[in-house]
């Protein structure tokens, strides 16, 4: 018999450490063997048990979910998956958390506090098998001083794009994009849309927090934002996101599809858009995550004749995504974590800034006649 994940259970409320181990070990791989209602509790209860994957509350008394979780990183750098409120300051302690080495998160519902877990029980039971297989956290590689980001512009001009770069990421994403993200210049002369699979409620704050960290201008995506040189647009948590040559400029689309390979956003759903739109000037670029979304996308790109880049598996928290791409043939270009900005600089940076899309002049005529905000720096 399959030996079966050993799961902690970290949660302050009293009803939640009763919930959550009976909807995990519905699954018949998991077994809860033990609760703990605070991390001075947990990291008794860690020595003791020694579980495969800890879930992680992260608002709790005494010592809260960060301190708990810096506590396991430095002492037993086990898997966690953080499982926390869905609020704006849930988010943002749950992006804090994953820098810190969560391995990934699954945000409670709503009504969670009546009982109702049954929503995020399939997801939250796959993530720590997931997890327990992915092993300890991974470092990110350092950055050397000399690629480190140049800093924001006050004034970006509203430039069209001589590149599409579309990116597709799931577990282990907030960390690798940003790693990628931050050493890419503010004059990068493409533009950069990105799906990754997160919840909704939490991609506004994603893409404030690499907004922060980067020279590019980041946002949550609307419909009807252009794609502009040096901006980086972030799929909303469920919504899908296309991109679409129009009148006015190339831009992207939103709309509430039924969702993709389980997922809503879809990594597909972009990457066919992109295939289609942009053909021989489309990039796709597919990262770490669990599954398969993406890897057809990812081929019709390819056949488009367009670049396809896939992260080599060891580089990533969970290989799932680029492998299955690259089994298929479909990645012309497999890439280590650490070399990734390097190649997107060379290869689409400020020196092949003359390279544009055959509807550039159609754009900056359209710019012409309609205003685009500019981005400013954030205090």
């Amino acid at each position: 018999m399959k030996e079966r994940v050993r799961v902690l259970v970290v949660d302050d409320s009293a009803l939640m450490r009763k919930l959550i181990p009976l909807i995990l070990e519905r699954d018949p791989e998991i077994e809860v063997v033990g609760t703990a209602m605070d991390g001075a509790f947990a990291l008794k209860k860690i020595a003791e048990l020694q579980p495969d994957v800890v879930t992680l509350d992260l608002e709790m008394p005494r010592m809260d979910g960060i301190e708990t979780l810096r506590t396991i990183m430095r002492n037993v750098p086990l898997p966690v998956i953080v499982f926390s409120t869905h609020s704006r300051e849930g988010a943002y302690s749950t992006f804090k958390a994953l820098a810190l080495g969560a391995i990934d998160f699954v945000a409670k519902p709503k009504d969670a506090a009546a009982g109702n877990l049954d929503p995020v029980a399939y997801q939250l039971a796959e993530k720590i098998k997931v997890a327990k297989r992915a092993g300890g956290p991974k470092a990110l590689p350092k950055l050397e001083a000399e690629v480190a980001a140049v800093p924001k512009k006050s004034v970006r001009a509203a430039i069209p794009p001589n590149r599409i770069i579309a990116i597709g990421i799931s577990t282990g994403g907030p960390n690798a994009l940003q790693y990628v993200l931050s050493q890419i210049p503010g004059d990068f002369p493409a533009s950069f849309v990105i799906v990754q699979h997160m919840p909704e409620g939490f991609t506004d704050m994603f893409a404030r927090r690499l907004d922060e960290c980067c020279a590019l201008d980041v946002q949550e995506a609307k419909s009807g934002d252009l794609l502009l040189a040096g901006r980086v647009l972030i799929c909303p948590g469920n919504r899908h996101m296309m991109v679409r040559r129009m009148p006015r400029g190339e831009m992207v689309v939103l709309s509430d599809g039924a969702p993709l390979n389980g997922h809503r956003p879809s990594v597909d759903v972009l990457f066919h858009s992109v295939a289609q739109e942009f053909g021989l000037t489309a990039v796709g670029v597919l990262m770490t995550g669990m599954g398969d979304d993406g890897a057809e996308g990812l081929g019709t790109i390819k056949a488009a004749g367009g670049v396809t880049i896939a992260q080599s598996e060891e580089t990533c928290v969970v290989g799932g995504m680029p492998r299955a791409a690259i089994m298929k043939g479909y990645a012309t270009k497999v890439l280590p974590l650490d070399g990734m900005a390097a190649y997107i600089n060379s290869q689409y940076g400020a020196q092949h800034g003359g390279e544009r899309t055959d509807s550039s002049e159609k754009n900056e005529k359209a710019e012409k006649n309609e205003k685009v905000p500019v981005t400013t720096p954030r205090a």
